[in-house]
């Protein structure tokens, strides 16, 4: 059958039609599909909330992210962050635990790693007690053996010097540290935005990656008969397993700090990091994350 040019022009203005309304289609679709991907800004039970790419540093999203507040355990992201800064650290060697680490712990009624006094555990192992279970007996250990000075109340006092000295490196203004582990004498604080900016700075290290995506562990130590035992460690942070790509990173908790968490995940090669603080609950601070992880990939 032959065409004339006229039917040409007609089936070539059929086509171009054809194709300007799949093209029309398509772009209504990728549009839709665009708008889809934008989360509305999420409502957290949280005072306090931070998310920003940990590539990018660019903020997610923000409420009360500058108001300072007690942060609980999570200031044992600091206390992990100033070990692993030591100059010619040696993650294997080796920290006798005494019994002031133990009587703090009573006194205190604080979260334990329950070592026993005598025993011989490594400055790594000290690191998973003190992120996993969070540790106070571990950060005070910690504290005791990397701050200077001749006496036990020196050395923690050093310790935590250095662990202001970090923060002002990082240039926070809105955060200050009067103990290894949290439990506040009085001016123990941060901020979502500064606390992020820790967690952020301390994941650089891969020491410290691996031990705060460790869901839970079991580790050899020496008794102080020269035996062993083996010490299991489960991480109290409910997103390792629950939310997709979850890396990180510390919970917190405390009358005043009410319920803390510092999160970070990876997905398709992204990175959001963040923090909520002064959460209602365990379950609604890992809700608020969860949240808060969603919109920041979405954005």
């Amino acid at each position: 059958m032959k065409i004339g040019i006229k039917g040409i022009h007609r089936v070539s203005a059929t086509a171009t039609v054809a194709l300007t309304a799949g093209a029309v289609i398509a772009g209504s679709v990728f549009a839709s599909a665009a708008q889809a991907a934008t989360l509305p800004t999420p409502t957290i039970a949280a005072k306090g909330g931070y998310v920003m790419n940990n590539g990018t540093a660019k903020t997610l999203y923000s409420k009360a992210a500058d108001t300072r507040r007690a942060t609980g355990s999570t200031t044992k992201i600091m206390t992990a962050k100033v070990v692993l800064a030591q100059t010619n650290l040696n993650l294997d060697s080796k920290v006798t635990i005494q019994k002031a680490y133990s009587d703090y712990i009573v006194a205190k009624g604080a979260s334990s790693a329950r070592l026993i006094v005598g025993d011989k555990v490594t400055v790594r192992q000290l690191l998973y007690g003190l992120m996993l279970p969070s540790g106070c007996d571990a950060a005070y250990a910690l504290a005791d053996k990397f701050g200077t000075g001749t006496t036990r109340a020196a050395r923690v006092k050093s310790f935590i010097g250095k662990m202001n000295a970090s923060a002002k490196s990082l240039g926070l203004t809105n955060t200050h540290f009067d103990s290894f582990d949290g439990i506040s004498n009085g001016s123990n604080y941060s901020t979502p935005r500064d606390l992020t900016k820790i967690a952020s700075s301390a994941m650089k290290n891969s020491t410290f990656r691996t031990v705060v995506k460790t869901k839970s562990t079991t580790q050899k130590v020496t008794t102080s008969s020269g035996g062993y035992r083996y010490m299991s460690w489960t991480n109290t942070n409910k997103l390792l397993g629950s939310y997709t790509g979850a890396i990180g990173v510390k919970t917190g908790s405390g009358p005043t700090a009410g319920y803390c968490l510092v999160f970070a995940a990876t997905r398709d090669g992204k990175t959001v990091i963040g923090t909520v603080l002064a959460s209602t609950s365990e379950t609604t601070r890992t809700a608020d994350a969860k949240k808060l992880m969603d919109y920041g990939f979405s954005k």
